[in-house]
């Protein structure tokens, strides 16, 4: 690292650093994690974590895929925090890495109690979570004070594999004024529908993104009411975010990257 103002820590053998990777682009990694990337003995990566990042490594740091994209074959969640307690009791500076944020909806917390429980000791390093992070690069803000002081974030990939009953859909509909949606893209449709039953219009804007803040990112700007079929139309792939609400007309004024 490069002379800084201020200690950044030491990465102790026999800790597990959980650390969050951003949106995609490596500029948008914090000092906390670069500092991580560069003193760890063993990185577990999850697939959103991009090439670029990986070579921020040191040249003897071993790398361990734990996969974790939806839809493709990944190591069970029980089998990565038993990995990291084995790690870090081997006595190596292991750092956890994922993509966006390990605690918006990451598992983090997941790993961290596992942690917990196996009397590891640990550091949480934040990242910028897509919900945030890849709608600024998409020119889309999550807060205007002339359209919402409100925002909800959630899933739309439930535990048993389908749209989340645990959701108030009709709260949602009706409180939040603009809508951020993870793992949302297989029920577009069925999400799309409650929220309308719920009250949303189907000519509210839409949008979604994926490669979210990086070169090839694409951003489909559509409406509640079709912006299922049009997603398949366009035959966009997952990972994505989907964003509901009126903030998403800013994006013709905003969308600095296009």
């Amino acid at each position: 690292m490069q002379s800084l103002p201020f200690e950044l820590p030491k990465f102790e053998p026999g800790w597990v650093w959980l650390a969050g990777a951003g949106p995609g682009d490596a500029g948008l990694l914090t000092l906390h994690a670069l500092n991580a990337l560069r003193q760890a003995d063993v990185l577990v990566y999850d697939a959103l974590v991009s090439q670029v990042i990986l070579e921020l490594v040191s040249a003897d740091c071993e790398l361990e895929y734990a996969g974790k994209r939806g839809g493709r074959p990944s190591a069970k969640q029980k089998d990565i925090s038993l990995r990291l307690v084995e790690l870090a009791k081997q006595g190596k500076r292991v750092l956890r890495l994922k993509g966006g944020d390990p605690f918006v909806f990451g598992r983090g917390g997941e790993e961290a109690l596992c942690l917990v429980k196996a009397e590891i000791p640990f550091r949480i390093i934040p990242g910028i979570s897509a919900g945030i992070g890849g709608l600024a690069y998409a020119g889309i803000p999550v807060t205007h004070r002339d359209f919402n002081s409100a925002v909800t974030f959630l899933t739309g990939h439930g535990i048993a594999g389908d749209v989340p009953e645990r959701h108030n859909w009709d709260a949602i509909a009706q409180g939040s004024p603009v809508i951020v949606m993870y793992m949302a893209m297989k029920y577009l449709a069925k999400i799309a529908e409650r929220l309308m039953r719920n009250g949303r219009s189907a000519e509210e804007p839409v949008a979604v993104i994926t490669e979210a803040s990086l070169p090839d990112q694409r951003v489909l700007e559509t409406t509640l009411g079709t912006c299922a079929v049009d997603v398949e139309k366009s035959r966009l792939e997952p990972p994505a975010m989907i964003v509901v609400g009126k903030v998403v007309s800013l994006r013709k004024f905003l969308k600095w990257m296009d």
